[in-house]
């Protein structure tokens, strides 16, 4: 009597996970709103030396205001404190 429980659970699991899988569809899941964008390493690259331009010019801007001696540095103690 235990062989037919056991092969009607097994009938019984296989027939579920056939269930649950039919429900499966690759194609609707995730689907793109616009063209695939790849990141394009060189454009990348172009950005990033650009940036650093700014900020080297911005660091040669904050060297010459110390060096020149004109750069005025004001601390006030906060009146919370």
């Amino acid at each position: 009597m235990r062989r037919p429980t056991v092969w009607t659970l097994l009938i019984v699991a296989n027939v579920l996970c056939y269930c649950v899988l039919s429900l499966y569809r690759p194609g609707i899941a995730a689907q793109p709103n616009g063209p695939a964008r790849i990141a394009n390493p060189i454009e990348q690259r172009a950005e990033m030396i650009s940036e650093l331009r700014q900020i080297s010019e911005l660091l040669k801007e904050q060297n010459e205001l110390l060096r020149s001696g004109k750069l005025r540095v004001v601390i006030e103690q906060d009146a919370r404190t």
